[in-house]
């Protein structure tokens, strides 16, 4: 059966396969700001992205440093599901932390 998973050729079934698109990606990028404490961008990075101690600790400076860091890399819906949980933690903490998600 032409355009199934199985077409078959001079007798032969032949196995397609559709190639699946990956989904695009997306950075959730931390903002600076001054007010955060870096100890709480640091527990943000480490708590919440999977980040070591000495990873965390280098995106927390590049955020204070340069005014904005990536904090990962993630579907759409898993980055905007990240902003708006750790927006919500960080606001319950009296933090003003700004989080944002942009096309990778």
């Amino acid at each position: 059966m032409p355009g199934s998973d199985h077409d078959r050729q001079d007798g032969v079934l032949i196995s397609t396969r559709k190639k699946v698109k990956r989904p695009p990606m997306y950075n959730v990028v931390l903002h600076n700001d001054d007010y955060t404490t870096q100890e709480f961008v640091v527990q943000i990075l480490k708590a919440w992205f999977n980040r070591t101690d000495t990873d965390a600790r280098q995106v927390m400076l590049t955020v204070h440093h340069k005014g904005q860091g990536i904090a990962g890399t993630y579907t759409r819906d898993m980055a905007e599901s990240k902003v708006a949980k750790v927006t919500e933690h960080a606001r319950g903490n009296g933090m003003p932390l700004k989080l944002t998600v942009e096309r990778a």
